[in-house]
């Protein structure tokens, strides 16, 4: 029996092993037909990847706030993670959506609301990049990403740092770099100076040239000491401040000292980083500045020129043919060079320093007696009373000068005694010429020349009288400042700490003039305890006298029309002459842009804005397909002003070429005239009406709504041109006689005064009857 079976078993095997191979065959094919639609074998019996084996390669996510290089690099990385997946097509957007965090998965699932999610998954992964692009590259992020591919610079010597930013910024804007050449003469145009002139002159064709040009020539530049790392000709940071550098040491010193009070007229030259390395020697340079190729000297600009022998390469100091030089000193060596502490000259010390050669009879700033035929210089105060008064270096106080109250400053920087017109017309003395122009150089730099003086003025101190020469020139907040030549003459002493001159009398004494000082705030406690101590006080009430305002009714021939002069725009303006349109390029269609992102003080302003138009009846609720956004600017005294951003209807719009009057022929008609009155309408551009059919195309979208204006507003493009031509129908019997306008802007002109008057009322009457009715202001 057992037999049996085993030969039924062995005939049968055969049978039964190919009827399991078949089933298994046709297993497989109807797999294939099932996923891809009966395709042929190879690309059809792909099964792709998993979700499991999709997130194994570690996907990056996108949250939607990186901007717009961020979803450059983040789809870069997802087409990376496609395709070593293995993912197929029609799972691409499913797998790839899944990376979508925090604002990106909102704008997702907001896609998915409104396509449905089948739809939404059956977007192949090129639409998906597209509207990435779109959502998150708007066109003001393209337009940075475009400004800072073209303001791209190769700093230093960092020429891998340019190369990569160059590669990521022109991925992003392709527009800007192509044609291949194209991109190839904006990356050499990035480089340095020093690198570019070499590649450019190799002529690269391909990008990939250029780079490995640029690299070649950018390392051979730093291994010769031509170019450094950080630092290149175009762009350099300042050098730090370091005790460890003598250099620097002493240049921050003598800045500091040149610099740290802007108290006195400065007749010094500053020593700056740049000269430091002009006048040392290259040998043991340890600075920052570039070497020269004409001159081997470190240092930026123009190459120095010699005083004594006028060649290049080197200061008058380390002259060779200069006889004054130094036999001792080593040009080698690269000590910090020692300047004049009056001048700031480099080329002598102070006790050798010109502007100290001063005549014995006290002549001032007159440089040597053999220069007769130059005018003198001298120096004065600028600063003002407040600044003076917290300075403890100078004294300030109020004395008379011939009898009358003056603002008087003792500054031992002045070389001669000055005292400002405005005092000198109130003194009413005779001022006398000077044998010679005085040249008075103040702080800022700036040279005033002066050519008289008045002679024998008395100074009350304390009691004590003294005579004074002054010198009149522009002084700000002082009326007078003593300078050191009366200060010399009296042999005064000024004690700066505690704000005191001290002057010795013929009779042995000594007169103390006390300063100014800055008054002192203390607390009630203090108070207090002083007047328990019975110390005098003094109480003082102080009341601010405003101003009256001007009343409409107060002006003279204003209050003849005050009906014209409201205080605000009452609501719609009447039908006028002129009415504004839109008129669009044919084929235009509707734009609508999203709202601008306010800040908070801006978002609380809206809504009173809104109102404000709303209750005025300028505009209304709209449901139009138009949409410009809003943005706010800041007025002079601080308030906004709300503005709508119609650039992209000005670009659909067809432009109106109404001339507007050239200002040098307005200027032209006022020649002669001695009176004029100004009129500026009130809110000009909300005078004249829209047509009923261009509405739409005004409207603006906000926080709060979707409205549109029933008023010409501000910032269309052909504005200014349609007003301008209702003002000179309005004003055209009076045009160019005694009126000039300019868009919202009248000006009354006559040579007589009772005429102009006249005027005033012709140019009421139409203003009243025709157009601008109730809505002039003066």
């Amino acid at each position: 029996m057992s037999e049996l079976i085993a030969q039924q078993l062995a005939a049968a095997m055969p049978s039964i092993i190919s009827q399991i191979n078949d089933s298994i065959r046709n297993g497989r094919n109807g797999e294939g037909e099932s996923n891809d639609g009966g395709a042929p074998n190879g690309e059809a019996g792909r099964k792709g990847c998993s979700y499991k084996t999709f997130m194994s390669c570690k996907p990056k996510d996108f949250h939607g706030n990186e901007g717009a290089i961020g979803v450059l690099r983040w789809m870069e990385k997802m087409e990376s993670v496609l395709d070593i997946s293995d993912c197929k097509d029609n799972c691409k957007v499913r797998y790839a959506v899944c990376s979508f965090q925090g604002k990106a998965l909102t704008w997702w699932n907001t896609q998915v609301q409104a396509r449905g999610r089948d739809n939404g998954n059956k977007l192949t992964w090129e639409q998906l990049k597209e509207m990435l692009t779109k959502e998150y590259c708007p066109k003001n992020e393209m337009q940075k990403v475009e400004s800072e591919l073209w303001n791209l610079s190769m700093n230093g010597a960092e020429h891998a740092t340019y190369t990569n930013k160059f590669h990521e910024l022109s991925r992003l804007v392709p527009h800007l770099v192509t044609p291949e050449s194209k991109k190839v003469d904006r990356y050499i145009w990035g480089l340095s100076s020093q690198v570019r002139s070499h590649v450019r002159a190799k002529d690269p064709t391909t990008l990939e040239d250029a780079i490995l040009l640029a690299g070649t020539m950018t390392d051979e530049m730093v291994r010769a000491g031509t170019l450094t790392k950080g630092n290149s000709s175009e762009k350099r940071k300042a050098p730090e401040n370091s005790d460890k550098d003598p250099e620097k040491k002493y240049n921050n010193n003598y800045n500091k000292k040149s610099y740290h009070e802007k108290n006195f007229a400065a007749t010094t030259t500053q020593t700056t980083n740049q000269q430091l390395a002009l006048i040392t020697p290259p040998k043991g340079y340890g600075g920052s500045q570039p070497k020269c190729n004409t001159c081997s000297l470190h240092h930026t600009g123009q190459c120095p020129i010699c005083q004594t022998c006028k060649q290049k390469g080197h200061l008058t100091r380390f002259c060779k043919t200069n006889n004054n030089d130094h036999k001792g000193r080593a040009p080698g060596n690269n000590n910090a060079p020692r300047a004049c502490y009056e001048c700031g000259s480099l080329d002598h010390f102070r006790n050798a320093c010109p502007k100290l050669n001063r005549a014995g009879n006290n002549q001032g700033n007159r440089g040597n007696q053999g220069n007769q035929g130059n005018p003198a210089q001298g120096r004065a105060f600028v600063l003002n009373n407040n600044e003076a008064r917290q300075d403890p270096n100078v004294v300030t106080g109020t004395f008379l000068l011939n009898n009358l109250y003056a603002s008087v400053l003792f500054d031992t920087g002045a070389d001669k005694c000055f005292i400002s017109p405005k005092f000198e017309s109130i003194l009413g003395v005779t001022s006398t010429c000077l044998p010679d122009p005085y040249i008075v150089e103040l702080a800022n730099g700036k040279l005033l020349t002066a050519s008289r003086i008045i002679r024998d003025c008395t100074l009350h101190l304390n009691n004590h009288l003294f005579k004074i020469n002054l010198i009149p020139i522009k002084l700000g907040s002082f009326d007078v400042v003593v300078g050191m030549d009366w200060l010399s003459a009296n042999q005064a002493e000024i004690v700066c700490h505690q704000k005191i001159i001290r002057i010795p009398l013929p009779n042995s004494e000594t007169l103390i003039i006390h300063g100014e000082r800055n008054l002192k705030i203390i607390s009630c406690l203090k108070a207090r305890k002083s007047l328990r101590k019975k110390c005098q006080a003094f109480l003082a009430h102080v009341l601010i006298k405003e101003p009256k305002e001007k009343n409409i009714k107060d002006i003279p021939i204003v209050r003849d029309h005050v009906e014209v002069f409201p205080e605000d725009l009452p609501g719609l303006p009447p039908a006028r002459q002129v009415e504004f349109r839109i008129d669009l390029m044919p084929g235009a269609a509707p734009v609508a842009k999203s709202p601008y992102r306010l800040a908070p003080p801006e978002m609380q302003e809206l809504p009173k804005q809104l109102q404000e138009l709303l209750d005025k009846g300028f505009i209304r609720p709209s449901f139009s397909p138009w949409g410009a956004p809003v943005l706010f600017v800041k007025k002079k005294d601080g308030s906004f002003r709300l503005c709508i951003d119609y650039r992209e209807l000005n670009k659909l719009t067809i432009k109106n070429r109404y001339p507007l009057p050239r200002i040098d022929d307005l200027f032209d008609q006022l020649q002669g005239a001695t009176y004029f009155s100004k009129i500026d309408l009130r809110s000009g551009y909300h005078q004249l009406r829209i047509q009923d059919e261009d509405i739409p195309k005004t409207a603006f979208r906000t926080r709060y709504g979707h409205y549109e204006f029933l008023v010409m507003p501000f910032g269309l493009t052909n504005a200014p041109a349609v007003f301008m031509d209702l003002m000179n129908r309005v004003c055209k019997p009076y045009l160019d006689k005694f009126v000039i306008v300019f868009i919202d802007d009248i000006l009354i002109y006559f040579q007589s005064e009772e005429q102009h008057k006249g005027h005033l009322a012709d140019i009421g009457a139409p203003c009243q009857g025709k157009v601008v009715r109730q809505i002039l202001k003066v």
